[in-house]
């Protein structure tokens, strides 16, 4: 819903469609977005958007990164605050990557939001929202709740997808 929210204010309409795409496994999100928009495209015979994210945390070189969603599956957030125990740099940040094909024109969009990984679990919420603080507030992505899409890494990059879409169409 959040996509649509954010599409719609640039006149672009999007419909979700629920398939079933094997996610290529790769250090880069750049490339698992561009590989599931053009296996999208290639079920859908449409121009596709997909979006893929991590988050990147500056002490554990960037991991989980690309891994974001199975290491959360498996470690959750406490296995994640138990990896920075004793850790005093506790910067992180959120990327998003909209890919779009049409079969003939591709995009890449990204949308990054700079922050830190709190102390404790915050807030309720889903995925590392109870445990990523944005720069600029004090609150957790969880405790922002709705304000959160005020700062968040996939509105960011929707709309430079937005903006690019217009500009060539």
């Amino acid at each position: 819903m959040e996509a649509r929210a954010i599409l719609e204010q640039y006149g672009i309409t999007v419909d979700f469609a629920k398939i079933n795409l094997v996610e290529l496994q790769s250090d880069s999100l750049e490339q698992i977005a561009r590989d599931k928009a053009r296996s999208a495209f290639d079920s859908l015979k449409k121009p596709v958007i997909v979006e893929d994210d991590g988050l990147f945390i500056d002490a554990l070189k960037g991991f989980p990164g690309p891994y974001s969603s199975f290491v959360f599956q498996t470690i959750g957030n406490i296995g994640i605050l138990k990896l920075l125990n004793g850790y005093a740099d506790r910067s992180a940040s959120f990327r998003s990557i909209i890919a779009y094909t049409d079969g003939n024109n591709a995009s890449i969009s990204e949308g990054l939001v700079k922050g830190k990984i709190s102390d404790i679990v915050l807030g309720g919420g889903w995925g590392y929202d109870p445990i990523f603080i944005p720069d600029g507030t004090r609150l957790t992505f969880a405790e922002l709740k709705e304000e959160k899409n005020n700062f968040s890494h996939r509105r960011k990059g929707l709309e430079r997808f937005a903006e690019w879409l217009l500009a060539v169409n």
